[in-house]
């Protein structure tokens, strides 16, 4: 079993930073591969940044990319989401995920290829 959690969350200002981070429990984490998903009032749940198991490979949607920026520190059991120049529109609540996989080099996009998922944590952007 897997428990992960995020904090990091708050309120910013529109061009503002924020980090957002996940603690997974457990010793497997090192066989996990990493994902945060947003979703904002009303919409779906979208897909923000997915990493490998040694941080090798990252993923983002045209959304995001070049603003965000996934990372891991596997000696803390924890992964990472910089989000940079922040819009109104990335105001959701935002949700990590893991998923067991014995290669190294993969990743994954989609919600239900997701085993674990954290509680969320609510970014706000907005001035």
């Amino acid at each position: 079993q897997v428990q992960l959690v995020e904090s990091g969350g708050g309120l910013v200002q529109p061009g503002g930073s924020l980090r957002l981070s996940c603690a997974a429990s457990g010793r497997t984490f090192s066989v996990l591969a990493m994902g945060w998903f947003r979703q904002a009032p009303g919409k779906d749940r979208e897909f923000a940044a997915a990493i490998d198991l040694n941080g090798d490979n990252t993923y983002y949607p045209e959304s995001v990319k070049g603003r965000f920026t996934i990372s891991r520190d596997n000696a803390k059991n924890t992964v990472y989401l910089q989000m940079n120049s922040l819009k109104p529109e990335d105001t959701a609540v935002y949700y990590c995920a893991a998923e067991r996989t014995f290669y190294s080099h993969k990743y994954f996009s989609k919600g239900d290829e997701y085993e674990y998922w954290g509680q969320g944590t609510q970014v706000t952007v907005s001035s």
